[in-house]
């Protein structure tokens, strides 16, 4: 069963699993640690001792029949761990032979149980080119198993006897041809994954123990395809009653890891001996939850994945916003075309529901009409440009009221069909003297009068990738000179980013198109490598009397924390910061993102190639936005410290539409 049931949570269930020895009698293994509440056991396939070289014929002793088991067992309780021994890039050529030939026969047996997932033992450090060759071939004929490859958190030379990490040892051996550290595990598995083309079904497992890396370190194995952790039984403290628990650095971590679907895998022996203490006596740190069901004796982990059960349960749960948005996480969604689409219902009954950002624009719309009124006699005449089907009128007409004074509102909507829901809004809450409803492409359209404050939300999740700027520039024109425009201004921001599943994702389509367009979508598994910096900011009004240009170009450079070690970027994330009016904003930029704001998710410009980023060194992107008679897009380059191609040239791949 799942670790535990915790409030507000409709994810993907976590489990807990247990790593075990070598048995012929894999049946009662399984049922032993079933019986301990483990959900799943990660058990070797082949007799440790079995080597091709000098056995004798026939197949090799694998751990019982797989009759011994269901097909159902096999699949859901049983995770294979290939042989330890297995070492393809030894200098002894009979060892290598001996290692392929058995990886593959134990992979052919993985695949004939049906296993969802195979274990590999942990790669020589930055020297596993014919590891990776062979199992890259292995993974051109796989159907449905994962391949796990198991790398240390942190170097063993690195384990500190208190659980720190001595900083000033840390990184500094280095392979002799390519510079990289030796030190740093995660460079182990980034060649690895490397060599076999950042294959899909290629999946890192993290043994963890005492000693944890650097804060920013940990933060890059969460945009990786980070399938379980092993936690080993010396990474455990010991509390006050006797049982065992974790340091507070632990316990954010794998609290975070439960936040990614990552499953915990608990190994070695057991050195919390409380079968004699008094359980009455446990802790609540400890979560016992009562005996076992009476057929195996209690499991001699079962500490470990109580204590494990009671950090799941104690999870904050999850927010609104949370549930809401945990099914579009790591989700690629091509983003709205307004001008040239018009949206459906269902889109506008999504954002009509973000209480958050109507809140935003009333109070935007309040202070900016106790500036405006001077007297009782005033009436303001307010446009809302891009009405939709009404939330920005009603928010508006809200804000006079509680401003005391009276308004006048064009409501300016294109699409005709959401036209038939503002005028039935309108005539269900009596607006017919204060709402006037036009049909009409704003930048069309002919005032009859001019506004005092020109209200819209056209800003997407770049801030001006929906043409808020062309659009807006446009119906300037209804504005007073001294008149009000909310927004205001707009930011737009951007970082490098490590997301293996968003690449993946792109990669799948298998053309350079799917790898030039900017996505929309729920950031999740994925790692910020540098705070987000501003990209272009647009100001409204611009009564310059130039015509207005709204082409740009920035060029980035941004420094990943030194103690981060190297990374590899995938991509970038987008963000935007938008001055409503005054004091009063909204956004997504992650420092100052607006509170339980569901409107708008990122953006994510990918890259062709990932880049690697040597430890200490920066990041240098170029990013433009093109404008030509009917369409507006974007191009991005990295220039160190590696040259990628500069993507989506004239809009070839991903445009938007005037």
């Amino acid at each position: 069963m799942p670790l535990a049931q915790r409030a507000g949570d409709n994810s993907e269930a976590r489990y807990c699993g247990v790593e075990v020895g070598f048995s012929d009698d894999i049946q009662n293994t399984l049922a032993f640690a079933l019986g301990g509440q483990f959900d799943f056991i990660v058990a070797p396939l082949t007799d440790p001792e079995y080597r091709p070289s000098k056995g004798k014929e026939g197949p090799p002793p694998f751990s019982g029949s797989d009759l011994v088991l269901s097909p159902s067992q096999w699949s859901s309780h049983v995770v294979g761990k290939m042989s330890a021994w297995i070492d393809l890039d030894s200098p002894d050529a009979l060892a290598r032979q001996d290692a392929e030939l058995t990886l593959k026969q134990e992979l052919s047996w993985a695949q004939h149980l049906s296993l969802q997932a195979c274990l590999l033992p942990t790669p020589r450090p930055l020297e596993c080119a014919n590891y990776s060759r062979c199992v890259n071939q292995l993974l051109q004929g796989l159907s449905n198993l994962q391949i796990w490859l198991r790398i240390p958190l942190i170097a063993p030379e690195l384990q500190a006897v208190e659980g720190t990490v001595e900083e000033d040892t840390a990184f500094l051996k280095r392979e002799p041809v390519s510079g990289k550290p030796l030190n740093d595990s995660w460079e182990w598995w980034n060649m690895f994954r490397s060599l076999c083309e950042y294959h899909c079904q290629l999946s890192v497992v993290l043994d963890i123990t005492g000693s944890l890396p650097s804060p920013a370190s940990l933060k890059r194995w969460i945009g990786e395809p980070l399938r379980a952790v092993i936690i080993h039984t010396s990474a455990f403290l010991t509390n006050k009653k006797g049982y065992p628990c974790l340091s507070k650095r632990h316990q954010n971590f794998i609290t975070t890891l439960f936040n990614h679907n990552v499953q915990i895998i608990v190994s070695g022996e057991s050195m919390h001996h409380v079968d004699s203490l008094d359980p009455t006596t446990a802790s609540s740190e400890s979560g016992a939850n009562g005996s076992e069901d009476g057929a195996y004796p209690r499991h001699h982990l079962r500490p470990y994945l109580e204590y494990i059960s009671h950090l799941y349960r104690h999870m904050d749960p999850l927010t609104e916003q949370e549930r809401f948005e945990i099914g579009y996480r790591d989700f690629l969604q091509a983003p709205l075309q307004p001008l040239m689409d018009n949206l459906e219902s269902q889109t506008y009954e999504t954002f009509e529901k973000d209480a958050t950002k109507y809140n935003q624009y009333q109070k935007a719309v309040y202070a900016a009409l106790v500036d405006r009124v001077t007297d009782d006699e005033t009436t303001v005449v307010l446009m809302v440009v891009g009405a939709g089907r009404g939330p920005l009128v009603r928010a508006s007409l809200q804000a006079a009221e509680d401003a005391g004074c009276r308004l006048k509102v064009y409501a300016v909507e294109k699409n005709p069909n959401a036209v038939v829901t503002l005028h039935s809004l309108i005539k269900i809450e009596g607006w017919e003297d204060l709402v006037t409803v036009v049909s009409c492409d704003m930048r069309e359209w002919n005032a009859p009068e001019k506004a005092d404050i020109l209200v819209s939300e056209l800003l997407g999740s770049f801030g001006d990738n929906e043409l808020s700027p062309e659009c807006l520039d446009g119906a300037q024109r209804f504005l007073k000179q001294d008149g009000i425009s909310i927004p205001s201004s707009y930011t737009s921001y951007i970082c490098p980013i490590t997301t293996s599943k968003l690449y993946n994702d792109v990669k799948s389509y298998n053309d350079l198109a799917h790898f030039e367009t900017a996505y929309v979508v729920k950031l999740h598994s994925v790692s910020m490598l540098a705070p987000p910096q501003e990209v272009f900011t647009f100001e409204h009004p611009k009564f310059t009397g130039d015509k207005i240009d709204n082409g740009r170009y920035k060029k980035l450079l941004f420094q990943p924390p030194e103690d981060t070690g190297s990374a590899l970027v995938h991509g970038f994330g987008g963000y935007f910061d938008a001055v409503l009016y005054k004091d009063v904003h909204l956004g997504t930029e992650p420092s100052t993102a607006t509170p339980n704001m569901f409107s708008w998710f990122a953006i994510f410009f990918p890259l062709r190639r990932p880049v690697y980023i040597p430890a200490g060194s920066a990041v240098e992107l170029h990013f433009w936005r093109c404008v030509a008679p009917s369409k507006v897009w974007y191009e991005w380059a990295v220039s160190s410290p590696d040259v990628s191609p500069i993507h989506n040239a004239n809009g070839r791949s991903y445009w938007v539409g005037l």
